[in-house]
């Protein structure tokens, strides 16, 4: 642990991805504000709780994310596509980067997402890398955490109800490898890199824990649920029909996908647990399954 307390703003903290960032670094005794639209919610409730200080506002509040922004001296950003589409998702990215900027943080660090820099015309990959090439711009000291696709996407509201049948399903063959990572990897990542400051200022850094195919996932679950799960193959139409930016990210996934240094990481990343499949299927709470 290091013996360097941060203050990190937090973005995005009552969300999947910013409350693990939250929750890993106030498990290493950093101080945390977090920023959050739902500060009377049960998500901020939790992060009160546990020591955080709840921050109301929005990345479209240019003076609220500056206000936020005093006294602290790590900014983690993050922002989404699936409220407001890519555009948007920048157009707020930029905003609040620039935020960032005026308030004088000393390291802001980035979500993005693996391979936004490959030109995979995706386009909630390229709204994340325009925001990317505005802050290398900025002239203040970044840093880019890029996940890859999230584990936890299996018991998302979109999976879980196959799941409750017996059915594992998503839209690639069965036997196509997909780089996956934990969002409790991301956000211990996250803190390394607060932590380490300096040595990671102007790198990205694409993040995985394991790579697998969708029928290998299948077993795997099948063994941490206890109940035989099968592996579905959604056709690309369905998908498309459901987003098309979505269906372009699963042709790309099953033509390109990513190419995460899954062994580099553990190796320098080495105080990041790097859960398996295995490990967080077998660290679940499969209760919710009912």
């Amino acid at each position: 642990m290091s013996s360097i307390k941060r203050s990190v703003l937090v973005t995005g903290a009552t969300g999947q991805q910013g409350g693990a960032v939250a929750d890993a670094l106030l498990s290493r005794g950093h101080r945390v504000k977090a920023l959050t639209r739902k500060p009377d919610g049960e998500a901020a409730r939790r992060l009160a709780a546990a020591g955080a200080e709840i921050v109301p506002g929005d990345l479209d509040d240019t003076a609220a994310v500056v206000k936020a922004a005093q006294g602290v001296d790590t900014m983690f950003l993050m922002g989404t596509s699936y409220e407001a589409g890519p555009e948007e998702e920048t157009r707020q990215g930029i905003k609040a980067a620039d935020a960032a900027k005026t308030a004088g943080i000393g390291h802001l660090i980035y979500s993005s997402v693996a391979s936004a820099d490959r030109k995979t015309g995706v386009p909630h990959f390229e709204s994340k890398y325009l925001v990317e090439r505005h802050i290398a711009g900025l002239g203040l000291p970044f840093t880019v955490s890029a996940p890859v696709a999230f584990m936890e996407n299996a018991v998302a509201p979109w999976g879980i109800g196959g799941l409750r049948q017996g059915v594992h399903a998503f839209a690639m063959p069965p036997d196509r490898a997909l780089q996956l990572v934990a969002l409790a990897d991301i956000g211990a990542f996250v803190a390394a890199l607060a932590e380490r400051r300096e040595p990671v200022f102007g790198r990205r850094f694409d993040i995985a824990g394991d790579e697998l195919a969708g029928a290998e996932q299948a077993r795997i679950l099948s063994q941490a649920i206890g109940r035989p799960i099968a592996y579905q193959e959604i056709p690309i139409a369905a998908a498309r029909q459901q987003s098309e930016d979505t269906a372009l990210m699963f042709e790309w996934f099953t033509r390109t996908g990513y190419s995460t240094d899954i062994a580099g990481l553990r190796r320098d990343f080495p105080e990041v647990r790097w859960h398996s499949y295995a490990d967080w299927a077998g660290g679940f709470d499969w209760s919710v399954l009912g």
